[in-house]
């Protein structure tokens, strides 16, 4: 379809970021669904990573369909799928707003127009990032819940903690975009991640919307899923305790003091104190960790934050 890319000339213009490795069993459906989007003109910007099932020539079909100028394929780096996200980010890609995609899920079709609205209504000299809550499908395509309702405040304190948006829900406008170019390339957890913590910590806005934008598959070869079980709570609450949560800590707090200067005063305070929270004496770490402002989206996620610091895996 795609008719939405030949729009009006007032539509804004979207690229659409989307990682692909061996992903041909839900790919065509995804692609349909970028394609029916509503009120904008979009264009698809595809990384293949090395993929050895169909993707390649679903792909081609598509392109064919579409043309070069609305799906354009190029071979991703094949280190992963954060380095494959990073290398769309920092390829020569112009739009007026971006939005990452994964291979295998169900975009609604207001998914961008309803991100564009909210962004633009933000100043559009600082860094905004759209993300929303997901509907949870199995691999059949039956609706199976909803991912968590997260109730606080985007915010840095929060983004240190736990990433509350989907890659697969956000989109940013170009001043985040550019911002992640200025940074470059980090040795972090996940992409959409990292983008909540620096579009935050650099003073930039982000919007929550509590309504699903998508339909988030999930199925056995997903990198990082979304299951609300409270089985699967519990293990990742363990697992945190068993040092998980520190190590990817550490990665994101080593990335953001080597670019300190693009976070706000208030966010290098926060940093800091943070970062003191996990190494310093037993006595201190509870009082360090309070006065940093950190704070989880649920009462079980603030349980185990001082759980963490009291046993020194935060």
């Amino acid at each position: 379809m795609l008719e939405s890319a030949d729009g009006p000339d007032s539509a804004p213009d979207v690229a659409v970021l989307l990682c692909t490795y061996n992903g041909g069993k839900f790919l065509a459906q995804q692609l349909e669904s970028i394609g029916q989007q509503e009120g904008v003109k979009l264009a698809i910007h595809v990384s293949d990573d090395g993929s050895q099932d169909q993707t390649q020539s679903i792909l081609k079909a598509f392109r064919e369909r579409w043309g070069q100028t609305r799906l354009s394929v190029v071979q991703g780096p094949k280190r992963g799928h954060v380095d494959n996200f990073f290398s769309l980010i920092f390829a020569n890609i112009e739009g007026d707003y971006f939005a990452f995609s994964d291979q295998d899920d169900i975009w609604d079709a207001d998914k961008l127009s309803r991100a564009v609205k909210a962004l633009s209504s933000l100043p559009e000299d600082r860094p905004a990032l759209y993300c929303s809550r997901s509907r949870l499908i199995d691999k059949y395509g039956a609706t199976t819940g909803l991912s968590p309702l997260f109730v606080k405040p985007p915010g840095f304190a929060n983004a240190l903690i736990q990433n509350i948006g989907g890659g697969n829900t956000m989109v940013m406008n170009r001043k985040a975009r550019n911002l992640l170019c200025a940074v470059g390339p980090v040795d972090i957890v996940a992409h959409d991640w990292w983008t909540y913590l620096l579009v935050t910590g650099s003073g930039g806005s982000v919007v929550y919307d509590p309504r699903p934008s998508l339909s988030y598959r999930q199925h056995h070869d997903n990198v990082i899923g979304a299951s609300t079980a409270w089985r699967d709570r519990f293990k990742r609450f363990f697992l945190a305790l068993q040092g998980r949560n520190r190590l990817w800590n550490t990665k994101h707090v080593i990335a953001l003091q080597q670019n300190r200067t693009y976070l706000t005063i208030e966010s290098q305070r926060i940093l800091d104190d943070f970062s003191a929270a996990r190494d310093k004496p037993l006595p201190r770490r509870p009082l360090l960790l309070w006065r940093s402002g950190v704070y989880a989206q649920s009462a079980w996620g603030n349980l185990g934050l001082i759980a963490a610091a009291l046993l020194k895996k935060l």
